[in-house]
């Protein structure tokens, strides 16, 4: 299954739309493969760092990264979003995978596109966000600003993905 988090409950057909950034590609829907979905189990328009170890991780940026933690993946966000993230309720949409594949601008992070119209199978709500990460054994690390972090790990050989980061604080 793929899927799509929306805040906004009972959306009964995806239409493709343009991407703002790459408006020489064709409207899409996305979606996002299991692997990946955690990184969206936040209110749409919060800015987040998600890193985590891949096969090309250094030991130094390992050692670095991941000091004191026994996880394999951490989401970082700035804490004036703690609150919205603790009230937000979820929706998830479950999508077939036969109309979509996997977007190459994206290829690590998970997302999948499709150029036709997606009719979901099942939309589940989720609330508890916070706790939903801690069960899926993901480390969520909340600090004032994300600009340092954001650095630090795009200049990694962590892997990694920073989403809506335009609505981070100033650094």
């Amino acid at each position: 299954m793929l899927y799509h988090f929306s805040e906004e409950p009972g959306i009964e057909r995806f239409v493709p739309r343009p991407i703002e950034r790459y408006p020489q590609m064709p409207q899409v829907v996305f979606a996002i493969d299991e692997a990946h979905a955690a990184h969206y189990l936040f209110p749409r328009d919060c800015p987040r760092v998600i890193y985590w170890k891949a096969d090309w991780t250094t030991p130094e940026d390992e050692a670095e990264l991941f000091a004191h933690t026994a996880t394999d993946k951490i989401i970082a966000v700035e804490s004036g979003w703690l609150e919205r993230i603790r009230r937000t309720k979820l929706y998830r949409y479950a999508f077939p995978p036969d109309t979509f594949r996997l977007w190459p601008e994206a290829i690590t992070a998970g997302y999948h596109i499709s150029e036709r119209e997606v009719i979901p199978q099942r939309v589940e709500l989720m609330d508890d966000l916070i706790g939903r990460l801690v069960a899926a054994g993901i480390e969520l690390r909340i600090t004032p600003n994300l600009h340092p972090l954001r650095n630090r790990v795009i200049a990694s050989t962590a892997d990694f993905s920073v989403i809506r980061f335009r609505n981070a604080l100033p650094a």
